[in-house]
């Protein structure tokens, strides 16, 4: 009789959510810097923004994701930010204020809240908890706040190891 090698964790049923997919492709995300707008890179002095807000090349944020900054030290008229909003509005993709990383996180978290959860309606389904980068725990929230309600089982690790998270009653 021979002995057959059984996968069990094939045969579970189980389920394996890679959450590296939602993460953005770098190259859809872009940094809009106020820095060369500012006069001396110094100080924002309106008419000379707007005019050259106004030649600005708008085009090369279309369909990004961009991140609005400023990476010198000054201080920044919140209705810069909205002048420059509504310049990127209409090619952009999205549209954050804050650091590269801050973007990447939004737009991961957006790519979460998007998915469609009914494909994993009564499945046992496992979070993917080791990958290249780490993401962010506000990533792991959004998932399992996303899934809880539909699924049969969730759970972190790897499918031949995991931590049981939670278990539909």
């Amino acid at each position: 009789m021979e002995d057959l090698i059984v996968n069990k964790v094939a045969e579970s049923g189980i389920v394996t959510l890679n959450m590296e997919s939602f993460k953005p492709a770098p190259e859809t995300l872009s940094v809009f810097d106020i820095k060369p707008f500012l006069f001396r890179e110094m100080m924002l002095r309106e008419k000379d923004f707007r005019a050259a807000l106004a030649t600005h090349d708008w085009e090369q944020y279309r369909g990004r994701h961009v991140t609005v900054t400023c990476s010198a030290d000054a201080i920044i008229p919140m209705w810069a930010y909205m002048l420059i909003t509504t310049q990127l509005s209409p090619v952009a993709e999205s549209i954050v204020s804050g650091t590269e990383e801050a973007l990447e996180e939004q737009v991961l978290l957006r790519n979460i809240l998007g998915m469609d959860a009914a494909a994993y309606a009564d499945k046992r389904v496992v979070i993917k908890g080791c990958g290249d980068k780490a993401l962010p725990a506000s990533a792991y929230v959004a998932v399992s706040e996303k899934l809880r309600p539909v699924v049969k089982s969730l759970m972190y690790g790897e499918p031949c190891s995991t931590v049981p998270v939670y278990k539909k009653k």
